[in-house]
């Protein structure tokens, strides 16, 4: 039998960051799949969780995982395929390791994804957008903060990971009006900003206490600020610009809102995904085709480009009289 203890180690401190150039984001997200599968393992095995084999986390369990965090945690099907995915890695890692692994390895990789919706985007209207970026209080400092956050979320169509790893050194200085950006898949980009994200962005930046991180947003310790907190600010922002686009109580906004808000602005703007496809940092315009499904605009082009078939009137005088010819036949019959 072959400890899990060791290999798992080397995979996500070694093999991750430094042979695949895995981000941090990445690692993190794979670690904490691993920490939800082996709690769940070592209380179903009854083991410490340093005593666990990597024979016994075979395809059996971890179906019943997924199942675990789908019904108890709530977990999306998304979620649950990107937890799948940890493993499947995992045990690509192990098939030249631990050759004795490989009839494990084998079926955790037949374990299927399972298929999801591809429900309509959600996205801000631009008089929702606006009530938000006015939501923060420019008299504290953590309202300057939040403005300069929210305000280069959207500007820039950043992920959440992107706006809160961004460092000084990113920021172009002293005129702050671009932005280098490091993204998914350690693809990198430089953003140019409007002159009123330039303005907010050095609101902040004189007056943010300086410390040993080095990141642009730091929080109320002075620490950098994380996914977690900026999701916070973002909905306590949200609650008070319902005030002024009441639409808002009928969507849910998370982080994620303000790149597609981005995307589609940007696409009926331009009228070319490809743009959007750059600017948002795709490594493909295969996924930057989701928002053709929602910009109105390029359906109404589509529509515009060509001509209704014509339709010939049709006839249908004694339709009806046939037709209650025939039911009074059925019913004599």
């Amino acid at each position: 039998m072959t400890d899990l203890a060791p290999h798992l180690s080397v995979y996500l401190l070694e093999h991750l960051p430094k042979n695949q150039g895995a981000s941090r984001h990445t690692v993190d997200t794979y670690a904490y799949s691993f920490q939800l599968l082996i709690g769940y393992a070592a209380k179903r095995l009854r083991v410490r969780a340093c005593e666990i084999q990597i024979e016994k986390l075979d395809a059996e369990l971890i179906l019943d995982f997924l199942d675990h965090i789908e019904a108890e945690r709530a977990n999306t099907p998304r979620t649950r395929n990107a937890r799948l995915a940890a493993f499947k890695s995992f045990f690509r890692f192990l098939e030249h390791r631990a050759p004795a692994c490989l009839d494990v390895a084998l079926r955790v990789h037949s374990i299927p994804s399972k298929r999801i919706t591809q429900p309509l985007i959600d996205y801000l209207t631009r008089p929702e957008l606006h009530a938000l970026l006015d939501a923060p209080n420019r008299r504290t400092a953590s309202g300057v903060r939040d403005r300069a956050m929210l305000h280069l979320a959207y500007a820039g169509g950043l992920r959440v990971s992107e706006l809160t790893g961004l460092k000084l050194s990113d920021v172009s200085q002293p005129a702050t009006d671009t932005i280098h950006v490091l993204g998914k898949g350690r693809r990198e980009r430089v953003l140019p900003l409007w002159k009123e994200t330039q303005a907010v962005l050095k609101d902040w930046l004189r007056i943010r206490p300086p410390g040993k991180d080095e990141a642009v947003f730091l929080n109320n310790r002075g620490e950098a600020m994380s996914r977690h907190g900026f999701a916070q600010r973002l909905a306590t922002h949200i609650a008070t610009a319902r005030h002024a686009a009441p639409t808002l109580a009928q969507k849910k906004v998370t982080p994620h809102v303000l790149r597609h808000t981005c995307a589609i602005h940007t696409l009926e703007a331009t009228g070319d995904i490809r743009r959007v496809a750059l600017w948002l940092g795709h490594s493909s315009v295969l996924s930057t085709e989701i928002y053709l499904r929602v910009d109105p605009t390029e359906k109404l082009d589509i529509l515009d480009a060509g001509k209704a078939p014509p339709i010939k009137k049709g006839t249908f005088t004694g339709v009806s009289d046939r037709l209650l010819a025939m039911m009074a036949r059925a019913r004599a019959a």
